[in-house]
């Protein structure tokens, strides 16, 4: 099984700022740093170091090549992804004091796929493998259905949010990975268990996993439900938290783990990387995940 990840690539501009700007205020910034991102970028990533066989697809310009490099790096097959003549996407991501961030996004050659792209990039999978989505490139509900026509199982991180989304393909979407920003755009419900309950009803065959911030996460089914507890810590940089919890969160769902399980692994993995500055550069290695795991496991 391997799982294809079609998604956005983007050139972070990172800057590190006292505090977020207001409106009419001039900040100079503390740091400055240029770095590879992008959701699907970031989730690719971290499903490759958990250990995925992981593809890529999705756009890129001529000035984003070092993006490619750096998939390649993590050994992640690049072959489906395009080339076009416009810029790379980009983002620029303010971090303050405390470790949380704001982000711009300039979509760029995220926003290229065709429809022709669709057909031919999923033409490369096979029944049993699965697609990645997020909502950082345009024709995600188009994907949703020709993955599913295709027997693929299709995982949606829908972010970041857009009020189109109440009309998308849900109904087809086997696993929903949201944060309670995202839960609350979708159903208009902001207790996790109410945004769990909502989704449900509307699409009862679903797995839903809610991220929680320092409150943990939340799994639900039409059968069961489970609360996963945060990892205590001091937090640097949040920018690819949720990215990692996804990688790490399916790669274990795909190899076999039972949501408990996987979820804790995850979770792990989200507060290592917290723990770092940095997009993708944040992202842990398997064997640190596993390594800080027994330890967290021992402590509790």
């Amino acid at each position: 099984m391997k799982t294809l990840v079609y998604g956005s690539l983007n050139i972070d501009h990172v800057y590190r700022l006292p505090h977020f700007l207001r409106p009419g205020e001039t900040l100079p910034s503390e740091k400055y740093s240029r770095g590879s991102g992008g959701k699907g970028l970031n989730q690719a990533i971290a499903l490759a170091r958990a250990g995925m066989d992981t593809w890529f697809a999705g756009g890129l310009g001529q000035d984003g090549l070092f993006l490619k490099e750096a998939l390649e790096g993590d050994n992640v097959n690049t072959s489906l992804l395009k080339m076009a003549d416009v810029p790379t996407g980009h983002a620029i991501i303010c971090v303050n004091d405390e470790g949380e961030n704001a982000i711009l996004l300039y979509g760029g050659a995220n926003q290229t796929v065709t429809e022709e792209d669709i057909l031919r990039t999923l033409d490369a999978c096979a029944p049993g493998d699965a697609v990645l989505l997020q909502n950082e490139i345009n024709l995600v509900p188009e994907i949703i259905l020709r993955a599913k026509e295709r027997g693929l199982t299709v995982v949606l991180n829908p972010s970041p949010a857009s009020p189109d989304m109440a009309n998308w393909p849900l109904h087809m979407v086997d696993w929903l990975i949201l944060n309670e920003v995202e839960g609350f755009d979708l159903t208009g419900q902001r207790d996790p268990d109410a945004i769990a309950d909502a989704l449900l009803i509307r699409c009862p065959a679903m797995h839903v996993v809610l991220t929680l911030g320092p409150e943990g996460s939340l799994y639900a089914d039409a059968t069961s439900r489970l609360r996963q507890q945060a990892m205590p810590v001091d937090a640097v940089d949040t920018t690819a938290a949720g990215d990692t919890f996804t990688g790490y969160l399916m790669q274990g769902i795909f190899s076999g783990m039972k949501p408990a399980e996987a979820l804790r692994r995850a979770s792990c993995g989200a507060a290592m990387a917290v723990e770092r500055p940095g997009a993708s550069a944040s992202i842990p290695a398997r064997a640190e995940v596993e390594k800080r795991l027994a330890q967290w496991t021992e402590g509790n």
